[in-house]
């Protein structure tokens, strides 16, 4: 059985040009460790949902990417996260949303998955839930990032928000192009076939009322199922949830026999098209196919197969 895994640290307007030599190497080293120590656990024979929690804690814990340490800041100047795991073999599914100080939300996730006899917890609650199961929590210091605070300052005094650290604003009187969506995500499957798909993220700079985007939400950002494929996407998340994204590409190949790379160019380049919504997934089958599938300039991605592919990539194809 094919051993796949797939990577991405974002999508959006990711063009030539935009990034220096420099900048592109360390999006490519970070992105190579996180295949690194995701598919160290893949080629050991471990599990798909293994393999996605230790490639997405790598991401979490580098600060290029809007997850875990490289969090925005919110409306109040904090940083709150969310994530989601689910398990393509048992349809087991573990999420949180608006978490503060947790160092990896995947990691969180995956223990509501196992232990809290629940899918989803948020806030407070979430946070009551990570110490009594020893999750590892890190000061505020942790989460300052430089880059993000100074992006957050601009704005912080007003109502608009911004996609991710680029300044791209949802609204406000100076449309902006330079949309970048920050969500890191991974998906695998195993030697068993089984698979695994997980998203993590930090949400927007400068947001408010406790805004929840579709990645923790399983069947918009976040869905596995054996029988079908696994999911992750990163994108405007008010798009993807009004189009349940994940689940809707899972139920196309289920119900009407599309394959993986028809069923995701469907919901993404024409359903989410129509919609307004902006943005890709990340998507591997019980096969080990695997799809890369944007609608806008570019996305962080990268894969590896136990056939000996490997691919890093920003831009369009």
């Amino acid at each position: 059985m094919p051993v796949t895994l797939v990577i991405h640290g974002g999508a959006g307007n990711i063009h030539p040009g935009m990034m220096t030599e420099s900048q592109e190497q360390q999006y490519t080293a970070g992105l190579r460790y996180a295949l690194d120590q995701g598919y160290a656990v893949l080629n050991g024979g471990g599990s798909a949902q293994d393999a996605v929690v230790a490639a997405i804690t790598s991401l979490e814990d580098n600060v290029l990417f809007n997850a875990g340490r490289g969090s925005v800041f919110t409306k109040k100047g904090l940083h709150e996260m969310d994530a989601a795991l689910m398990n393509g073999l048992t349809l087991e599914a573990g999420a949180v949303a608006g978490v503060r100080n947790i160092k990896n939300p995947i990691v969180l996730a995956r223990e509501v998955m196992l232990h809290s006899g629940h899918v989803f917890l948020s806030g407070k609650g979430a946070g009551e839930f990570a110490m009594s199961q020893g999750i590892t929590f890190e000061p505020d210091e942790y989460f300052f990032n430089k880059d993000r605070y100074d992006q957050w300052v601009e704005i912080r005094d007003s109502n608009f928000t911004q996609l991710d650290h680029k300044g791209d604003n949802l609204k406000g009187p100076i449309p902006n192009t330079d949309h970048k969506f920050g969500t890191v995500g991974a998906v695998a499957c195993d030697i068993n076939g089984n698979l695994a798909a997980g998203t993590s993220t930090g949400g927007m700079t400068n947001k408010r009322f406790a805004r929840i985007g579709d990645s923790p939400v399983i069947g918009a950002g976040t869905y596995a199922n054996n029988k079908t494929c696994a999911v992750s996407c990163t994108g405007h998340g008010e798009y993807f949830l009004r189009a349940v994204v994940s689940h809707d590409i899972s139920c196309l190949m289920e119900y009407k026999g599309l394959s993986l790379q028809e069923a995701c160019n469907v919901v993404i380049k024409d359903k989410l098209v129509k919609l307004g919504g902006e943005g890709g997934v990340i998507a591997v089958d019980a096969l080990g196919n695997y799809q890369f599938c944007f609608n806008s300039a570019g996305m962080y991605r990268a894969m590896r197969n136990s056939e000996g592919r490997e691919e890093i990539a920003y831009y369009g194809i």
